[in-house]
Formats: C-alpha cells, sequence, structure tokens
C-alpha cells in the first residue's frame, strides 16, 4: 500500500472518530432520537454531505458508538476471566475492570444505559444484542467452574444473565453517583461484588427443578 493511500485511509479513520466523538458529546444529557446528521458533522467540522462516506445513516453511527463501548468492555473481562481459577478472583477482576472502564468512558455508558431502557430501533437492538454475546460468552466460562460443570445450557446462561443484570446495575450507580469521590466509588465497587458474590454462592446450592 502506498504512503498516500495509508495517509487516505488514516485521515478516514480520523474523521469517522470525529463524528464518533462529536455524537457522544452531543448526546451528553439528551436521547438518540433527538440527534441530527446536521448537528454531528457541524461539531466534527465537516460538511454533512461527507458524513455519508462514513455512515450510512445516523442509526448506524449509533450503532457503532454501541459497539465501539461494549466489545471493548467484553473483550477487557474476557481477558480477566482467562488469568483468574476461582469465582472469588474473577468477581474481583470483573468489578475492578468494570469500574476502570466505565470511569474512563462515561460518556459511552451513560448513552447505553439511556438507550437500553428509553430508546428504540437498531440502536436500543444493537445494545441488546451486545448483552445477549456478554451473557453467552460469560456462560461458556462459568462452564469451567467445577460445581457448575454439569449444569445445562440454559443454567448456565440464566445465570449470566444474573451476572449481567447485576454489572448493569453497577454502570448505572456508577454513573449517577453523588457525590463524586472516592468514598462512593468504594461503595458502589463493594456492593458490586458482593452482588455477584451473592450470585455467584446462591447458584453453588441451586438445582434446576422440572
Amino acid at each position: 500500500m502506498s504512503t498516500e493511500s495509508v495517509s487516505r485511509q488514516e485521515r478516514k479513520q480520523r474523521t469517522r472518530q470525529a463524528l464518533l466523538n462529536s455524537a457522544l458529546e452531543l448526546l451528553a444529557d439528551r436521547g438518540f432520537a433527538s440527534l441530527s446528521l446536521r448537528e454531528v458533522t457541524k461539531r466534527a467540522g465537516i460538511v454533512p454531505t461527507a458524513f455519508y462516506r462514513h455512515f450510512e445513516s445516523m442509526d448506524e453511527l449509533g450503532v457503532a458508538l454501541v459497539e465501539e463501548a461494549m466489545r471493548t468492555l467484553r473483550r477487557m473481562i474476557r481477558a480477566a476471566r482467562d488469568d483468574v481459577t476461582s469465582y472469588a478472583g474473577l468477581i474481583h477482576a470483573s468489578v475492578a475492570i468494570l469500574f476502570e472502564h466505565v470511569r474512563a468512558h462515561e460518556e459511552h455508558f451513560r448513552f447505553l444505559t439511556r438507550e437500553r431502557y428509553g430508546g428504540a430501533g437498531p440502536v436500543q437492538q444493537a445494545i441488546s444484542t451486545e448483552l445477549r454475546l456478554f451473557a453467552s460468552e460469560l456462560a461458556v466460562d462459568l462452564a469451567r467452574f467445577d460445581y457448575l460443570r454439569e449444569w445445562t445450557t440454559e443454567d448456565l446462561h440464566m445465570m449470566a444473565d444474573l451476572i449481567v443484570t447485576a454489572m448493569l446495575s453497577t454502570v448505572v450507580e456508577l454513573i449517577e453517583a453523588r457525590p463524586r469521590d472516592a468514598e462512593t466509588d468504594e461503595r458502589i465497587v463493594r456492593t458490586a461484588r458482593k452482588r455477584l458474590r451473592l450470585i455467584v454462592l446462591g447458584a453453588a446450592s441451586w438445582r434446576s427443578k422440572p
């Protein structure tokens, strides 16, 4: 590939990222449905017609925002699961990663939680898809633990869904935390660990009934 081609690709990627970043900034206190293409391109510093070189529609941009936030988090937590051998280690590592990632990307997660519960259309569907993938990957990893190896796939997925729901609650608490200080963050993290321990320890003695 020529230097000119590489440079063109880099410029295209920078512009695409500028559109994503601009959309996030505009979504700080509003829903995605209220966002217009013209607003986003003006904030990104490009003409409206240039938008279609990067996205086919505003919905596609919204889906890209979902994927950008969720896939990075999924990858980080999957890596953490690969490095631990006990449920206690898994809980501690997963909560730590969730906390750090949400605090580093609050705009993304404010957007995700708002659209998860109040949005509609392709963006909300993309969030649901990413959460299902998250739970499916977790269910596969849960089967590695001795006391879960005899569980059915359905039951493993049910447990994984409970864990993902608990993690979503932690995300909302971090986004809405008041006051914003270390003590509040520590309380939220401590509660998140307790929730996950409750799910895991409860599951250890639970038996599915027909």
